[in-house]
């Protein structure tokens, strides 16, 4: 259906990028934490591989003064490093700022729980580095904060958009592939925001070892296929959608949770969230319709071959999540 060599540069890529690449393209996250009158908790985690973590840095107000050294620790594939201060006059109305920013591609999201249990949500890329700490944010600032937060997270979460990418190789009906995408972002939705909201939860572990193997059912689906023969997953896409979208908006929430909802504004945060994930995924669905017209205009590529080579191509990539994810509970 599509180019294999196409199809494997896209699915290889999330595996075999070059390491600095990869992970510049995840977001360093800064937690500040107000404990007590003037006194401050921080958090700054940075993407890291092995020993090595990108040369980012937290500006804090020239107000603010470390209580005893920062200690940092490597967890996870990323560098964590916790300090505590004390600001005179608390931070509100000044300027906090990640140095280095500008020489990367990733972005940096940083956010503030004061001890009044307000919180504020800030984005900084390499064009806007720095924020004021308000204490306080209008509606629009956290419907935007939150969309754009829901787009970035789709367009990095490389195993949704490899179960959507399968989806969209499985099923050739258009008006079906519309359903099936449909049904898919009405369940991860209801997952999305029951769990979001507190009213059930499963552990991250298992629910991510269990999206990887939903990319490798399809991804089996795929490769069975034959003319003339409909399978579960081609006879009924949206039932499958459906099933595996529930556990995918577990792994959404997981990421919702690490951010938080701020305490005002908590429907409007989740459904702009929400409807960021889904502009994301638009995005994507768009961007391999349109690269799939390029090259059927470009090569006279068999669609038996197109579409078993990405079928193995994508079986391996989820078969080697799947079996790191169990490894790692």
């Amino acid at each position: 259906m599509i180019h294999v060599a196409f199809i494997l540069g896209c699915l290889l890529q999330a595996i075999v990028a070059p390491p600095a690449a990869a992970h510049e393209l995840r977001p360093a996250y800064l937690d500040i934490r107000e404990t007590a009158a003037d006194e401050f908790a921080v958090v700054w985690k940075v993407p890291a591989r092995g020993d090595l973590r990108l040369g980012l840095y937290v500006r804090m107000p020239h107000t603010c003064k470390p209580r005893g050294e920062a200690v940092g620790t490597i967890e996870g594939g990323a560098f964590f490093e916790r300090w505590s201060m004390i600001c005179a006059s608390g931070i509100k109305g000044h300027g906090i700022a990640i140095d280095g920013l500008r020489s990367t591609l990733t972005d940096a999201l940083a956010r503030i729980e004061y001890g009044d249990g307000s919180t504020q949500i800030a984005r900084l890329t390499p064009e806007a580095p720095q924020f004021i700490a308000s204490g306080v944010q209008s509606t629009l600032e956290v419907a935007h904060a939150y969309f754009l937060l829901g787009i970035e997270h789709i367009l990095l979460g490389f195993d949704h958009l490899l179960f959507v990418l399968a989806l969209i190789l499985l099923i050739r009906d258009r008006w079906m592939l519309v359903k099936t995408i449909t049904a898919f972002t009405v369940a991860h939705s209801i997952t999305l925001a029951g769990a979001a909201l507190g009213y059930f939860s499963l552990p991250q572990p298992p629910v991510e070892a269990t999206i990887a193997l939903s990319i490798a059912f399809v991804a089996s689906e795929l490769a069975r296929a034959q003319p003339g023969e409909r399978r579960l997953a081609e006879s009924y896409p949206w039932v499958i959608a459906f099933a595996f979208g529930l556990l995918h908006g577990f792994g959404f929430a997981g990421a919702l949770k690490e951010i938080g909802l701020p305490q005002t504004d908590v429907p409007l945060a989740l459904l702009t969230f929400n409807l960021g994930v889904e502009a994301g995924q638009l995005i994507f669905v768009a961007a391999v319709l349109l690269a799939y017209r390029g090259v059927r205009a470009l090569y006279d590529v068999s669609t038996v071959v197109g579409r078993m080579a990405a079928a193995y191509g994508i079986g391996s990539i989820a078969t080697f999540w799947l079996v790191s994810r169990i490894a790692s509970f």
